[in-house]
C-alpha cells in the first residue's frame, strides 16, 4: 500500500485530490508544531488509518495554514505562537507555564471573532466530513468557524472529535469545552472531566493510553548489545535515555554535570534533537563511562529500545513511549513543571513506573534507584503491566461514530453528510 503522509490541507485543496477522494469521506487532522508532540500524534494516527485501509481521506492540517495571519499571540508579541513555545521549551524557561497559558488563552479570547473567520473561510473551501482536533486552546473558536461554513454550505453539523493529546485537562478553556465535541481520552481522570463539564456519555471515549507512533510497536530485529557497541557504549552497563522534547533542553547539562561529578557508573544516551550547541556542551563535559550524544533523529524508538530507563521531562508523549518500550521513568515534579504536565508526575507515582524527583539535582538518587536489582525489577514489573493500544483504537472509535452515517456521495449536497442528530456513538 502507498502511504502518503504528507498529503496535507493546501494539497487536498487540489482539484485532482478532490477527484482521487471521489466517494470517500475527508477527515481532516489538526495538529500545531509547538512541541512536537501534537504533530506525532497527528502523523501517527493518519499512519495507522492508511496501513489499516480504512475508507476514508485523511489530510493533515497545520494550525499554522488555518490561521496565516490571524495568529493572535503573532499579532500581539510578534512572535508565532509555536516558536515561542518551543524556544521556551529549548531554553528550560518553563515556570510560570500556568500564568502564561492564562495570558495565551486571554489573547485568543480576545481574537475569538477573527480566529472564528479564519476557521470558517477554511472549512469552506476544505469541507471536511469529520475534524479531528490534536491541539488544545482553539477548540470554541474552530467549532464555531466549522457551524458558520456548515450553514453557508447548507449541511447539516460537521463532527468535530478532539483527541487529548495530554493525559488530562487543564481548564477552563485548554481541551474540553462546553460545546458540541466529541472526545477522546487517555485517562479515566481525563474523561470524567469531560462528563463532569456536561458532555454526555456517547460523546466521550476513552482509550488505553495516548497515542504513540506505531514504529515503537514494532519488534526489534537488530541484536542489542551490538547497538550499544555502535553508539560507543558499553554492552553491559546500565543504560539511561535523557529526553526533553523534540527542541532538546540545557536542563540536559546540569543532568550531566551531577552524574559526573557523583561517579555514576550508569551510562547515558543524550537526545539533543535540534539543538547543536546544547550537544556541543554535552561532547565538552567528562564522563566516568561512555555516553552517546544524539542530534534530531526520527528512530527515536530503536534508541529507546537499547536504554535501560527514561530520564527527562514529564511530556505525555516522551513518558508514553518510555512506557511502551518498557522503560520506568525519572522525572521532576515543582514550580518548573508545565502546568499541563503536573498530573503526569502524580500518575507516575500513583502507579510506581518510576522516580519523581523535587529536582533534577537530585538525578543521582534517582539513578542509584534504577541501579538497584529490586526496585528496578518491580519498576520494571509495573511499566510491564501498562496495555496501550491507543493509536489502534481510535480508527475504531472513528469508525464507529461514522457507521450510522451514509458515506458522501461528492455530486450529492453537504445536506446527506454526517448529520449531528444522527449519530449514536
Amino acid at each position: 500500500m502507498n502511504i502518503q503522509l504528507n498529503s496535507n490541507y493546501n494539497e487536498a485543496l487540489n482539484p485532482s485530490y478532490c477527484d482521487r477522494r471521489a466517494g470517500k469521506p475527508l477527515i481532516a487532522l489538526v495538529f500545531i508544531d509547538a512541541g512536537g508532540g501534537h504533530r506525532a500524534s497527528a502523523t501517527a494516527l493518519k499512519e495507522v488509518i492508511e496501513r489499516q485501509e480504512r475508507p476514508w481521506n485523511t489530510v493533515l492540517v497545520d494550525l499554522r495554514e488555518l490561521l496565516g495571519p490571524c495568529d493572535p499571540i503573532h499579532s500581539w508579541t510578534g512572535v508565532r505562537i509555536e516558536n515561542f513555545y518551543n524556544e521556551l521549551l529549548k531554553r528550560g524557561i518553563t515556570i510560570g507555564s500556568e500564568a502564561m497559558l492564562r495570558f495565551g488563552q486571554a489573547i485568543i479570547g480576545f481574537t475569538h471573532k477573527s480566529l472564528v473567520d479564519s476557521f470558517a473561510h477554511h472549512w469552506r473551501k476544505l469541507q471536511p466530513d469529520l475534524v479531528v482536533s490534536l491541539i488544545p486552546n482553539f477548540n470554541r473558536a474552530m467549532l464555531e468557524g466549522l457551524r458558520v461554513a456548515d450553514r453557508s454550505l447548507s449541511g447539516g453539523p460537521t463532527p468535530l472529535v478532539t483527541i487529548l493529546t495530554d493525559l488530562v485537562d487543564s481548564p477552563p478553556r485548554f481541551w474540553i469545552e462546553h460545546h458540541e465535541q466529541y472526545l477522546i481520552c487517555g485517562t479515566a481522570e481525563a474523561a470524567q472531566q469531560a462528563t463532569l463539564a456536561g458532555h454526555p456519555g456517547d460523546h466521550v471515549f476513552r482509550t488505553s493510553g495516548m497515542i504513540v507512533r506505531p514504529e515503537f510497536y514494532e519488534q526489534a530485529t537488530f541484536d542489542r548489545r551490538r547497538e550499544r557497541e555502535r553508539l560507543g557504549l558499553d554492552a553491559d552497563l546500565l543504560t539511561g535515555i535523557v529526553m526533553f522534547g523534540g527542541c532538546g533542553s540545557r536542563q540536559m547539562l546540569p543532568i550531566a554535570r551531577r552524574l559526573a561529578s557523583a561517579g555514576s557508573r550508569a551510562q547515558m544516551i543524550f537526545m539533543c534533537a535540534r539543538n547543536d550547541e546544547l550537544a556541543a556542551k554535552l561532547r565538552r563535559i567528562r564522563m566516568p563511562v561512555p555516553c552517546a550524544i544524539e542530534a534530531f533523529t526520527s528512530d527515536v524508538a530503536r534508541l529507546m529500545s537499547v536504554a535501560d530507563f527514561y530520564i527527562g521531562k514529564p511530556g505525555p508523549g516522551s513518558i508514553s513511549e518510555a512506557l511502551l518500550m518498557g522503560l520506568p521513568v525519572i522525572v521532576e515534579r515543582n514550580m518548573w513543571t508545565m502546568v499541563q504536565e503536573r498530573f503526569n508526575t502524580d500518575w507516575v507515582a500513583r502507579n510506581e513506573l518510576g522516580i519523581v524527583l523535587r529536582s533534577f539535582s537530585d538525578v543521582t538518587m534517582g539513578v542509584a534507584a534504577m541501579s538497584n536489582p529490586q526496585r528496578f525489577a518491580h519498576f520494571r514489573s509495573r511499566v510491564a503491566s501498562l496495555r496501550n493500544r491507543a493509536v489502534f483504537e481510535i480508527p475504531e472509535i472513528l469508525t464507529t461514530l461514522m457507521s450510522t452515517a451514509a458515506l458522501p456521495n461528492q455530486t450529492q449536497t453537504r445536506q446527506s453528510l454526517f448529520r449531528h442528530d444522527q449519530l449514536k456513538l
